[in-house]
């Protein structure tokens, strides 16, 4: 089973950027964790991360041949970005969002994603482990187990 993990704008800034909100592990730490759960779980996992939004959207075309499901966190996208939803739509892969604080609970505009209507799930709020429990989730949806 193969995953493409897709870290969205700014968190490139993780171990600096409100450790408060975000933790402070680095995202080069988070993608080291990511490698090794996925190892665990016999999933081939890679993982990239782009600022833009045009960039998201392209990787998200480049899919299919290289994964059975994404695993993405659009940052502040998520609140604003259809085309990005347009383009997980578009390539029929599963998805599953994923964001490092719990966006229900932060300030109002968080609190709407137009990503997780094209996703098969959401998790947020368990910081870096978001990502950790989305590979659990990404093996429970490729293969049922």
């Amino acid at each position: 089973m193969r995953a493409l993990v897709i870290h969205g704008p700014n968190l490139n800034l993780l171990g600096t950027r409100q450790p408060e909100i975000y933790g402070a592990q680095t995202l080069g730490e988070i993608d080291r964790a990511i490698a090794a759960r996925a190892s665990e779980l016999a999933i081939e996992a890679r993982t990239v991360q782009f600022n833009g939004e045009g960039e998201i959207i392209a990787q998200i075309h480049v899919a299919p041949p290289i994964a059975d499901v994404l695993i993405i966190n659009p940052g502040a996208y998520t609140h604003y970005s259809h085309a990005i939803a347009d383009a997980i739509s578009a390539v029929g892969l599963p998805a599953i969002e994923v964001h490092l604080s719990n966006i229900f609970s932060r300030e109002p505009f968080r609190r709407t994603s137009v990503i997780a209507p094209v996703c098969v799930g959401s998790i947020a709020g368990f910081g870096a482990d978001s990502y950790l429990l989305a590979l659990r989730a990404a093996l429970f949806v490729a293969t049922g187990k």
